[in-house]
């Protein structure tokens, strides 16, 4: 073989036809896979998982599809129980506070004290919350003309008699009146909370309702216990 002949035979590139195949293959296999991956896609979405959407007290939980899950939890606008909850909330823990302004000086118990201190801190901060959110929607906290709602329209919410002698108590005597007044007050609050947690429609007055319910079950818990 002369010279010329091996510089041909050692420089030629390998035919470019054996390239072709794998190329299609690898372009066919992606090409499948953005198939299937968009036709997943579709389908996800257009299905989706299904909801479930707890029922009110008394009634079976229901199975909403994707779209009436969206439908449900797209529409929070408060109604009127939301707001007269709001409002009705601020006037029972501001008696609340009232109560326990006159525990430093009166009660003989330190876990009384401590309790109070307790409340004191929660209640506080909660009623400017709910003022917020009546201020944030554009309602007033308490409606034109109205003079404040009365005792009898919020659960365990202590008469002025009551407070007159909470008042006058002093050591021990204070000390279970307070609690006495104070359970029942707590477990007002809990009802109205309950209350609006089936009537009203605001997920964050829900939440709010949530954190009394809970924190105010558990205090009643323990004041029974200090009786």
């Amino acid at each position: 073989m002369r010279p010329s002949q091996e510089v041909d035979v050692f420089s030629r590139r390998p035919p470019r036809v054996l390239l072709v195949p794998a190329t299609l293959t690898a372009l066919a296999v992606l090409g499948l896979a953005g198939c299937d991956s968009e036709a997943g896609t579709k389908t996800s979405s257009a299905s989706g998982p299904s909801v479930i959407a707890p029922g009110k007290p008394g009634e079976d939980n229901r199975t909403l599809s994707p779209q009436e899950a969206a439908a449900h939890m797209g529409d929070d606008s408060p109604n009127s129980a939301d707001v007269e909850y709001a409002r009705m909330m601020i006037q029972h823990h501001r008696q609340a506070l009232e109560m326990t302004e006159l525990v430093p000086e009166k009660a003989e118990s330190t876990k009384v004290k401590r309790l109070a201190e307790r409340i004191s801190a929660a209640q506080g901060p909660e009623i400017e919350t709910m003022r917020s959110w009546l201020k944030t929607h554009g309602k007033k906290e308490q409606p034109r003309g109205h003079g404040g709602h009365g005792h009898a329209a919020m659960p365990g919410m202590a008469s002025a008699g009551q407070l007159k002698n909470l008042r006058a108590a002093e050591g021990k005597a204070f000390d279970q009146l307070f609690l006495t007044l104070m359970i029942t007050h707590h477990e007002g609050a809990v009802t109205m909370a309950a209350d609006v947690k089936a009537q009203g429609n605001n997920v964050q007055i829900e939440e709010m309702a949530d954190d009394v319910i809970a924190q105010q079950t558990s205090e009643i818990t323990r004041m029974r216990q200090m009786m």
